[in-house]
Parts: structure tokens; sequence; C-alpha cells
């Protein structure tokens, strides 16, 4: 095996954990990685050598991605699909940090899928802003943008969400 197809196979789980977040459909989402490899292994030739293939398969990934979002909105199909519930249940409630993370990532799912991206690529990915907007094809203010107005969709979800939690039901 070459070194490049070696390097793109090293990105796979990067690649996985992204589609995941984006997708919260196991399934789906590696279909996704999967159609993302077989487009890249298909235009090799379009990775410059040298470079890191990661931001390459990223673009490819958010390109196929927003084209599956596009075909899902035609057929009036929802892109997001719910967790399976032993997906949902994957960690006892009783870790108090684990729950904060599982309601981070529900909050998460429930912005646009354009602040999603943004945000995922900027604060999982580590993808500098000017990388960010490069693989997402936005302007560097957009994504600015859009990661400012996700990270206010997100604190008004988790704050909503602890004052819920703090309402108690008192018999009498």
């Amino acid at each position: 095996m070459d070194d490049r197809r070696r390097a793109i196979l090293e990105e796979i789980p990067r690649l996985r954990r992204y589609s995941r977040a984006l997708l919260r459909d196991r399934d789906r989402a590696d279909d996704l990685v999967q159609d993302c490899l077989e487009r890249a292994l298909a235009h090799l030739d379009n990775w410059r050598t040298g470079e890191s293939p990661r931001k390459w398969l990223f673009t490819i990934m958010h390109h196929i991605f927003v084209d599956q979002m596009r075909k899902d909105k035609r057929r009036g199909e929802s892109a997001m699909l719910p967790l399976d519930g032993f997906e949902a249940m994957a960690v006892p409630a009783e870790q108090v940090e684990d729950a904060g993370s599982r309601e981070v990532l529900q909050a998460l799912q429930t912005i646009s899928p354009e602040r999603r991206a943004a945000i995922l690529m900027v604060s999982v990915e580590g993808f500098s802003y000017a990388e960010a907007s490069t693989i997402l094809g936005v302007p560097a203010g957009t994504l600015m943008s859009r990661i400012a107005r996700g990270r206010d969709d997100l604190r008004a979800l988790l704050d909503d969400g602890a004052r819920r939690r703090a309402i108690r039901v008192v018999d009498r």
C-alpha cells in the first residue's frame, strides 16, 4: 500500500467521529464515511502529495453531507434520525459528567446543521477558523457567525434544560 492510501486510512477514525456527530445515526454516518473514502480514492490525483489528507477529506465529506441534506429536504425526509434506545442508554445515569456530555450532544443535535458543522470543525476536530471556512466553503466571517450563534443556541438549550431539572414536583 502506498503512503498516500495509508495516510487516508489513518484519517478514518476522525472522519467517523465527525460524521456520527453530524448525523447521530451510526449506519448513515458509516455510509457517509464510505462515500467520502470512495470519492477520495477515485480522485486521489487531486490531493497534493506532501500535505495531510485531513483537510481534503473533510472537504469531500462536507460536500457529500450537504448534497445528502439537500436530497433529504427535497424528498421531505428528516435529515436527522434519533438515536436507537440502546445507543442513548450506553452509559449509566449515575455518572454525572457523562450525563452532562450526553446532554450537550443532544443539544448539539437540535441546532441547525450549518452551525453544528462549524462548531464541530473548530471545537472537536481542531481545525483553525481559516481551515474550517475553506472546508465548509464559507467566508471566515460567516464561519465565525455560525459558531457564535451556535454557541448561543447551545447555551440557551442547556440553560433551559438545567432549569427544567431544577424544578421539583412536591406532593402534598
